[in-house]
């Protein structure tokens, strides 16, 4: 019997509540909120790392950053990390990664080189839409020569530095605003996006790769990332006078605000305005492949896992971005998991605590691959295709370099190298501006943090196995 094909469609920097099947009222994803109805939605999920390389790394490996070393950005992935396409290409799987990788860094590098493989069979690299003379932009050439000069969403400043340095000039025209706190249009034809560029790619790998060998396919997104850009009719979705604010801010940071003149009402709105939109871009791209596994009746013999690497504040602690300390609208982001016909009770959400190192041994255990020893998630296929009520672990870290947090139902802890511990009740202060941890009445809830993140890391140990008794 075949195995599945899976698909994994991956954005970037979507929080977990910018999704309408977690409970936005707000924002347009109505072939996202199909596939939750379609499949199980896991809704307290959290990475590993709050950035991308590392996060990313996390994923397709299944082993926390600390263990692989890699806990920032900048560090490029070594060529022979065993990663996911690299264990698939044992049974006989076909793999390619469309769109965002990025297990290299950009700035410095000329994307025409070869890229290592990482064990994937195709490679489209594009990690950043229209900087760099990379896949993205060679199809732009091909189907709309016309639009080059609107693709690009900007040049990172390290980009800009070695570009001079190494004398280059790939004579382009780069958007001067890095990152403007404002909602643009996409200023070239709404079929040559980023977004665009994925789907289409994505659909063309699906259509040559599935009449042969199972195959695997990861989707990689660049929306709903800063700067917030979209097709004018994604933006037309919207209007950011009826867009919901973050929740109230506290008294000091409300302070900071009125003072500091950024953060406005309207910069908030404009902020959400053009992430909503990059979102509901890939939404309908989304649409397009799902349609597409529909067309070639293949969307039964399919795994679609949908989720992303990290989140966005959005304007939450008065930032944007993502980071330190890991709050839960940086770390939580979506996952939904669909296989029809043997997810238990589709459009069930679960809401135990679930980690992006999950998802690699739960692919593994759905294709009857045996777990392998240097794993150090747990499979979800119990709660995903049985339906049982609870997985067990109850707790997820995220770290980086020099400090680690652990969520817990209730809590978020935090501890720094330098032994510096933070506490929030999450119960009482959900978006975490309150630290706790110097209050005795949170005494005992703090040393219990301290001590399930301490088995935590003691339980994700994975010894080399000896040879002999010594």
């Amino acid at each position: 019997m075949r195995r599945p094909n899976i698909l994994i469609l991956y954005t970037d920097q979507q929080r977990w509540d910018a999704l309408g099947a977690n409970g936005n009222g707000d924002i347009r994803t109505p072939h996202l909120d199909r596939l939750a109805c379609d499949g199980v939605n896991f809704d307290r999920y959290f990475v590993q790392n709050p950035v991308c390389m590392p996060s990313r790394l996390s994923f397709l490996t299944g082993q926390y950053p600390g263990t692989l070393g890699i806990t920032h950005m900048g560090v490029p992935v070594p060529a022979d990390t065993v990663t996911l396409p690299r264990i698939l290409g044992n049974y006989g799987y076909t793999s390619a990664n469309i769109g965002k990788l990025h297990f290299l860094p950009h700035a410095n590098r000329d994307h025409r080189d070869i890229h290592p493989d990482y064990g994937f069979d195709h490679l489209e690299i594009s990690d950043e839409p229209g900087s760099y003379e990379d896949a993205y932009r060679a199809w732009v050439v091909r189907v709309a020569p016309d639009q080059l000069d609107h693709i690009s969403l900007g040049e990172a400043p390290a980009a800009i530095d070695w570009k001079q340095t190494m004398g280059i000039d790939d004579g382009i025209v780069h958007p001067r605003e890095r990152f403007p706190k404002r909602a643009l249009a996409f200023p070239g034809s709404s079929d040559v996006t980023h977004s665009a560029f994925v789907a289409d790619q994505t659909m063309e790998f699906i259509s040559r790769s599935s009449h042969s060998q199972p195959f695997l396919c990861i989707s990689g997104f660049y929306p709903p990332h800063s700067p917030w850009i979209a097709p004018q009719e994604f933006l037309d979705l919207y209007d950011p006078a009826q867009l919901a604010l973050p929740p109230p801010f506290p008294p000091e940071f409300e302070a900071r605000r009125r003072e500091g003149g950024a953060f406005s009402d309207a910069e908030l709105r404009q902020a959400h305005h053009g992430y909503y939109a990059m979102v509901s871009e890939v939404d309908h791209h989304v649409g397009r492949i799902l349609a597409h596994l529909d067309q070639l009746q293949l969307a039964d013999d399919t795994i679609v896992v949908f989720t992303s690497d990290h989140g966005e504040w959005l304007g939450e602690h008065l930032k944007y971005g993502k980071g330190y300390p890991g709050h839960d609208c940086v770390t939580r982001v979506p996952l939904i998991f669909r296989w029809p016909g043997r997810v238990a009770d589709p459009g069930r959400t679960v809401h135990d605590i679930t980690e992006a190192v999950d998802v690699l041994p739960t692919l593994l255990s759905c294709i009857g691959v045996q777990p392998l020893p240097h794993l150090q998630g747990r499979s979800l296929v119990g709660v995903a295709l049985e339906g049982e009520d609870h997985r067990g672990q109850g707790s997820a870290i995220t770290e980086m370099d020099g400090w680690k947090t652990l969520r817990t139902d209730r809590f978020r802890y935090v501890v720094e190298s330098d032994g510096n511990e933070m506490l929030f009740d999450l119960t009482e202060d959900p978006a975490a501006y309150a630290d706790v941890s110097a209050d005795a009445s949170y005494t005992t809830a703090l040393g219990e943090a301290r001590r399930e993140l301490l088995c935590r890391l003691l339980e994700r140990e994975r010894p080399l196995p000896r040879a002999w008794p010594y």
